[in-house]
């Protein structure tokens, strides 16, 4: 059986001196090393010195402080050195306390006299700044490996005191809180939670385990709102002071999602109900209408303006059933590709009448790019209109501002519409888009029902928040292209 043998390299030595009775010396000494092999090279000048560190093509560097009008300390501050990480050792005629100290800030390993030079101290030298360069070269290895985790990973890593006092932060908490990295240091995470609850609650958990695992809560800043789940411990550095490390995902989206989902299965299930109920009414009315119409050619013509009011009601009947069976289906749709501010341009078109007639103010906000979405425009226009026909109505007339804005980011694209009307309690908007649910006076309940049927079935969400006596929000959230 043959043995594997293990081969091991020679180290490769550079000796920068510009004396060569002085490298000669060097060297010989080196190679009295035992157990080691060695590659040794010389370098005479000051220029080619640094050509040659910069390549790093060796595994540790001997430099001799005096070279000609230059020193060894000049070519340790060379700005083009400090990508090399292999060890350098720098040589000297005589000890100097200031010279040793000052290498050792500008990243030389050791410093040697060369009259005590001999092969043992040069072995212990060579072996303990090889193991340390390793040991510095595998810690930064880890150190670009986390920091490119830390700078380029989604959610949110921070570092912080135990008051929450952010002490750094990565580049996604400008996302998560829209604003600059920078602002964020020596800002508490306490300031962004509104809360009073939740920050008692997250104090606690801090306070008696030391940690906190995916806890829920609503971060707000200006007007951007997020839902978050934070994750952290309490930590020790190396001279005892205690910090907190922690993670924060944003899960607005996510939550969105499953709002929209909920949303879906509400309408399916009502959808069903729906079709089942139409499909019963349905048959009585057939049979009516047909009685009708055999009634007709056999009574007076005076007495067939009672029947011609009977079949408006089944005309009647009929037509409401249809529109809450739209209000409630999936629809076929014809997507096409647009921008959201041409869509929203459309609804006002058709609203433009209405908004004149009670003289209401019209602000718009645009983002200067187009915010594609997949829609159909003929259904999505029709929920647009819903929406802002019912904004309309709900404002004073001559008083009213109706504001739609539409706003973008990488995933989502928003459109917003707001009025400054008599604004609904939460009871209502709970109930709002549910079919034949109105709370006007000659409303029927089919416009906002059908308005999220449409939005519901673009796979796109739709939200509402209302202040009594102050106004409602509709907030309308599309996939981004």
């Amino acid at each position: 059986m043959i043995e594997s043998v293990q081969i091991i390299k020679p180290i490769r030595v550079l000796i920068v001196d510009d004396e060569e009775d002085d490298f000669i010396l060097t060297s010989e000494q080196i190679k009295d090393i035992p157990s080691r092999k060695f590659e040794i090279e010389w370098c005479s000048n000051y220029k080619n010195a640094v050509d040659r560190i910069r390549q790093a093509d060796h595994d540790i560097y001997f430099i001799d402080y005096r070279l000609g009008i230059k020193t060894g300390l000049d070519l340790l501050r060379e700005p083009s050195l400090q990508q090399n990480e292999n060890p350098i050792i720098l040589l000297t005629g005589q000890g100097n306390v200031a010279i040793d100290q000052e290498a050792m800030k500008l990243g030389a390993v050791d410093y040697l006299i060369k009259s005590e030079l001999n092969p043992e101290k040069l072995e212990r030298c060579i072996r303990y700044s090889l193991e340390r360069a390793a040991i510095l070269k595998a810690s930064r290895t880890n150190e670009r490996k986390y920091r490119n985790i830390f700078e380029k990973t989604r959610d949110v890593i921070f570092l912080s005191d135990r008051e929450l006092m952010i002490r750094d932060i990565n580049e996604a908490a400008v996302e998560l809180f829209g604003i600059d990295r920078a602002a964020l240091i020596n800002r508490s995470l306490y300031d962004f939670i509104p809360s009073e609850k939740e920050k008692k609650l997250l104090n606690r958990s801090l306070s008696d385990k030391g940690s906190i695992d995916d806890f829920q809560l609503e971060l707000i800043h200006g007007e951007i709102k997020k839902i978050a789940l934070i994750s952290g411990s309490l930590e020790s550095d190396n001279h005892g002071q205690l910090y907190i490390q922690g993670i924060i995902q944003d899960i607005t989206l996510l939550k969105r999602a499953e709002e929209i989902t909920l949303q879906a299965e509400k309408l399916e299930a009502k959808g069903n109900v729906i079709r089942t109920l139409a499909h019963e009414i349905r048959n009585p009315l057939n049979n009516i209408s047909v009685s009708i119409d055999q009634l007709k050619s056999s009574i007076p013509e005076d007495d067939a303006e009672l029947l011609n009011i009977v079949y408006r009601g089944v005309n009647r009947i009929d037509g409401l059933i249809n529109e809450l069976m739209d209000s409630s289906r999936y629809f076929k749709m014809r997507f096409n590709v647009l921008p959201l501010q041409e869509v929203v341009d459309h609804s006002i078109e058709e609203a433009k009448d209405r908004i004149a007639l009670k003289k209401i103010k019209l602000e718009l906000n645009y983002p200067s790019s187009p915010a594609l979405v997949l829609v159909d425009l003929e259904k999505i226009k029709i929920a647009f209109l819903n929406i802002i026909l019912n904004a309309v109505e709900a404002m004073e007339e001559g008083k009213g501002i109706l504001q739609i804005g539409i706003t973008s980011n990488v995933t989502i694209h928003e459109v917003t519409i707001s009025d400054n009307g008599c604004g609904m309690s939460q009871g209502v908007t709970e109930k709002l888009f549910e079919p034949y649910f109105t709370s006007k006076p000659n409303g029927i309940g089919l416009g906002l029902a059908s308005a999220s049927a449409i939005i519901q079935s673009h796979k796109s969400g739709i939200r509402v928040s209302s202040v009594v006596g102050e106004g409602t929000v509709f907030t309308i959230s599309f996939p981004s292209l």
